[in-house]
């Protein structure tokens, strides 16, 4: 199975990037799992380049891992009570392309006090006819530590939610 992973924060040192990676040494074998490096790359969104034959190659290269996933997570801070710009752009470049309708999606909620953004995140993707897997769906607050990638996938409380989000993605496959 093939997840790709969103991160909504273009920090070097960003805890929701932490998290995608403990995610991507947790998932083993069991999955083939990439993080897009591109989403600070991406132009703001703009109807007119998406619907012109010049749209550009980092658009295309996200268009492209779409299509390459079976599942996505996006794991992203809370700004200002808001989603950040970086995931509200990557996700406005993917509202009418339509391999993204129906795709399994989880949101990690990365932050130990925050859920407006995450709620705000979970309204997008409904909007945008994403498959939320509830169950993957989870608060992993990394955000007011300071613990590396390898840390959180070895935290039994982070291991063990990281887990069940994994679980949870799975069982979406094994029922189709």
């Amino acid at each position: 199975m093939k997840i790709l992973a969103l991160c909504g924060s273009l920090r070097k040192q960003s805890r929701s990037l932490a998290l995608l990676q403990a995610t991507a040494n947790l998932a083993g074998n069991q999955f083939d799992f990439s993080i897009f490096d591109g989403l600070g790359d991406l132009p703001l969104f703009n109807p007119d380049i998406e619907a012109s034959a010049s749209v550009p190659p980092t658009v295309h290269r996200l268009w492209e891992a779409v299509n390459w996933s079976d599942a996505i997570i996006i794991a992203s801070p809370e700004y200002a009570h808001g989603v950040t710009g970086t995931i509200k752009n990557a996700l406005d470049w993917l509202v009418a392309y339509v391999p993204f309708t129906n795709k399994p999606v989880a949101a990690f909620n990365p932050s130990h006090r925050a859920s407006i953004a995450d709620e705000a995140l979970r309204e997008i993707l409904s909007t945008m006819n994403a498959h939320l897997i509830t169950a993957a769906c989870l608060r992993i607050p990394v955000t007011n530590c300071q613990l590396s990638a390898e840390d959180i996938a070895s935290s039994d409380s982070h291991k063990e939610q990281i887990l069940t989000a994994l679980t949870a993605i799975s069982a979406i496959f094994e029922h189709k």
